[in-house]
């Protein structure tokens, strides 16, 4: 897989609250493609961070509807993936690539 195809992959890191829970168990949330297969994203994470997988966990939210000013409209399926780092591995998300 090329490079770029990487940064399809990964769209972006999740900031939350059980996300900074979630890393003190050495691991990491990302928002990713909805196409994007699991070896895929052990890949672009490998690839992009330097760092080694030990395990990738995924899962999709539904899009929810919401009004706005009173027109109904529907949120996207978005894509989650857990990636449990090895030990003695980290990602700062907080800074860029």
């Amino acid at each position: 897989m090329s490079n770029i195809r990487h940064y399809d992959v990964i769209v972006s890191p999740v900031i939350t609250e059980k996300s900074t829970m979630v890393s003190e168990a050495n691991q990491v949330m990302f928002n990713v493609a909805a196409d994007a297969t699991k070896p895929e994203i052990k890949a672009a994470v490998e690839s992009l961070f330097s760092v080694k997988v030990k395990a990738v966990n995924t899962l999709v939210r539904k899009g929810k509807v919401k009004r706005f000013r009173g027109i109904k409209g529907r949120q996207s399926d978005m894509k989650k993936a857990i990636v449990t780092l090895a030990d003695g591995q980290s990602i700062d998300v907080t800074g860029g690539l």
